[in-house]
């Protein structure tokens, strides 16, 4: 389902970042989502993309977005970097890759440049529950450091908030080795940031505290080779079956067939065509499930996995 947003404030949060507070065009509040969560948003060009949503998760008045520049863009940020107050987006239902795991004893947020985005909207729903977390924020500068003067200055981040402005990347395992030394295996680690950053997080805290409570959200693609690829058949409960050729996807296989499939990315990293697998093996090729839910070998993202076995039966989520 689609929702008709207007844009209600803009801000520029660095030279490159500008955030967008988005309203519902029809009045109606919006219900609470779960803190992590993001969203496709269509913007003027007609171009699809997903933000994280940073702002509080129970605000019923609107939804925060930061938007990044990109260069070379491909039409969406450079268009949501000159909409303007007023202005009408489309925006689908919050969804969730990245969540807070409810038995932690403490939380452990890194993020890495645009990465505190997921990471803000955990922050504010921490502390309204009252749970034990610390911010750990990298960025190259403090003048490219997203919604830093919200992190410094609001009383209930000020003391867990600890900015890292310049701090290279050869240098970032030294700064989190004390958190990680303070950390248990019940202790919970979310990042996010670029695809290197978020790998050395995860040699940091993983064997502290497991590579299973170490969360991470990602924004880019992976890199695929394809050169092995080998024909398959996909199944599914309802007992029709299709060839999956080398070079095509699942996903492209069933909707040639008639077969609606929930997709938007279509990359790997939103998690909009994320299915069940009841039976067979998945050779897992996306960025947005998380290393469990991979290891389980229970779900299957349509748009660019493919399968280690002959066959595969799929449950369509």
């Amino acid at each position: 389902m689609t929702i008709r947003v207007r844009v209600s404030a803009v801000a520029s949060e660095t030279p490159r970042i500008r955030s967008l507070r988005l309203a519902r065009a029809d009045g109606v509040p919006f219900t609470p989502y779960r803190a992590g969560a993001h969203i496709d948003v269509r913007g003027p060009t007609g171009v699809l993309r997903q933000y994280s949503l940073c702002g509080p998760p129970d605000d019923p008045a609107s939804l925060l977005i930061a938007v990044k520049r990109e260069s070379p863009s491909r039409g969406g940020s450079e268009a949501l970097h000159h909409v303007a107050v007023g202005d009408l987006l489309e925006v689908g239902e919050p969804r969730n890759l990245l969540t807070l795991a409810d038995d932690a004893d403490q939380h452990i947020l890194v993020a890495g440049g645009i990465g505190i985005t997921p990471l803000l909207s955990m922050a504010y729903e921490l502390h309204r529950r009252g749970a034990e977390f610390q911010l750990y924020y990298f960025a190259h500068s403090r003048e490219e450091a997203c919604f830093a003067e919200l992190l410094e200055n609001r009383a209930e981040f000020r003391d867990r908030v600890h900015m890292k402005p310049g701090v290279p990347r050869a240098g970032q395992p030294a700064v989190l080795a004390e958190p990680a030394a303070a950390a248990t295996p019940g202790s919970h680690v979310y990042t996010c940031g670029p695809q290197g950053f978020m790998d050395q997080v995860t040699a940091v805290f993983a064997p502290r505290v497991g590579a299973d409570h170490v969360h991470v959200e990602n924004f880019t693609a992976a890199a695929i080779d394809t050169s092995g690829d080998q024909p398959f058949t996909v199944g599914l409960v309802t007992g029709e079956e299709w060839e999956v050729p080398a070079g095509r996807s699942i996903l492209s296989v069933l909707e040639e067939n008639g077969i609606e499939v929930f997709k938007s990315c279509e990359e790997g990293i939103c998690g909009s065509c994320v299915s069940g697998v009841l039976e067979g093996t998945p050779e897992h090729r996306d960025n947005c499930l998380s290393a469990a839910d991979k290891a389980s070998d229970t779900q299957i993202a349509l748009c660019v996995s493919r399968a280690a076995s002959d066959k595969l039966v799929i449950e369509l989520y």
